[in-house]
């Protein structure tokens, strides 16, 4: 409960009338202070009057009196600031700082609304525990708090491009191949294909741009997929390039154990995909500025609607021969490509160089963008927030993964509105 009763002080949500110390002195929080997410006290610049007192200083939170010696507070300097330990259950007639000064003590009762608002949303066994509750909330404060999640989801993303930068030199254009690469995995196979890629340089595809199967062989053979002894003309011509130029690059490839296919889609077979990245893999010294100079998602598709090698049109694997079809990618697989690759790295691009304008545009991708359709939003369909474009299902998203299924329903808006009904 020692969260519940931060919530409660840090809001205000207690009665405020007949505060009083565990030693019977009136109370009166002129300013609960601010949250503290280092270490030390937990509040830091409050404003407390005992007894008529103003007091000012820092404030520390246990569920028991006794907590302020089982962490050894009275040992650490850091707490000598602190003017009142704020408890829920008082277990210690006193407690002290490092100087020997005693420090008052507040009880504080969490109202009951707020306790069974609280055992409700934490006890559900739910994936949206807030779910039946959701329309309750006004919508202009649903709006607010998709703006504030995606914010915070966009964040995350520009600063892993960030580091993957960082760790390329600040070369841009293997930054970019191996975020697009990763994304080719559309989810099982992201982390696979981000080894992929990581495994084969940009710069020995670009030696071979030209050769359509030498940069087939060299993803292939990369992903460990040109192991097999298969009677394929295709799969021997592959193989015999690959282990050439896997001997002038010194590559080292990964096991193909790594690339799954079990409950995927055919259309979404590791093959195929390495097919189509290899494809576009050869345009991509080109494409990462092309994508800076594109103004709205539609643009994009002709730059992703590349033709693979005719094999790949009666094969989804080397094995077996498969009925004619096309495979190019679909547009609900390049609007995924456009809401986790070029709309992140525009904004990020944007960000490092300052153009601001880019920046801009990059979020103005994702509102113009069509929302994604899958497991997470499904389970927000019928609770009543919108989910008209891509930038309200990157926030719904946030929303299951960072709040709802860490049960941080405290830190949510939806959770705070709901938990604060008395």
């Amino acid at each position: 409960m020692e969260t519940l009763l931060h919530y409660v002080w840090k809001y205000k949500l207690y009665k405020i009338s007949a505060l009083k110390t565990t030693d019977g002195y009136p109370v009166e929080i002129v300013d609960p202070g601010l949250p503290n997410t280092n270490a030390g006290p937990d509040f830091f610049n409050a404003k407390i009057k005992i007894n008529n007192r103003l007091w000012a200083g820092n404030v520390e939170i246990h569920s028991r009196s006794s907590d302020w010696f089982l962490h050894r507070h009275e040992q650490d300097k850091s707490y000598n600031s602190v003017i009142l330990h704020v408890i829920e259950i008082k277990n210690q007639e006193r407690i002290s700082d490092q100087n020997g000064r005693i420090i008052p003590q507040l009880i504080l009762e969490i109202p009951e609304q707020i306790k069974e608002n609280y055992e409700y949303l934490l006890k559900r066994d739910s994936a949206i525990p807030c779910k039946e509750r959701i329309r309750e909330i006004p919508t202009i404060y649903l709006s607010d708090w998709k703006n504030a999640l995606l914010t915070e989801r966009l964040e995350r993303k520009t600063t892993d491009i960030e580091t993957l930068l960082n760790e390329h030199s600040g070369d841009w254009n293997e930054t970019f191949y191996i975020i697009l690469a990763r994304n080719f995995g559309f989810g099982i196979n992201n982390d696979a294909f981000e080894r992929l890629a990581k495994s084969l340089p940009l710069k020995y595809i670009l030696k071979h741009k030209n050769s359509e199967l030498q940069v087939e062989a060299l993803f292939f053979g990369q992903a460990g997929l040109l192991e097999e002894e298969i009677d394929d003309p295709y799969f021997i011509s592959l193989k015999k390039e690959y282990r050439f130029l896997k001997n002038k690059y010194q590559l080292r490839g990964l096991e193909h154990h790594l690339f799954k296919s079990l409950r995927i889609r055919p259309n979404n077979f590791p093959h195929i995909k390495i097919a189509q990245l290899a494809s576009f893999a050869r345009t991509i010294e080109t494409l990462f500025s092309k994508i800076l100079k594109i103004e709205k998602p539609e643009e994009i598709l002709r730059f992703f609607h590349t033709k693979i090698p005719d094999y790949w049109l009666t094969h989804y694997h080397f094995e077996k021969q498969s009925v004619k079809k096309e495979k190019q990618l679909g547009n609900s697989a390049i609007n995924l490509i456009v809401i986790n690759t070029i709309s992140p790295v525009i904004i990020t691009y944007g960000k490092k160089k300052q153009q601001y304008l880019l920046v801009e545009k990059g979020i103005r991708l994702l509102s113009s963008a069509p929302p994604e359709k899958n497991s997470i939003t499904n389970l927000f369909r019928n609770t009543g927030i919108e989910n008209s474009n891509a930038s309200d299902s990157q926030a719904l998203i946030q929303l299951k993964n960072e709040y709802c299924d860490k049960k941080k329903c405290i830190f949510c808006r939806i959770g705070h509105k709901l938990l604060s009904k008395i």
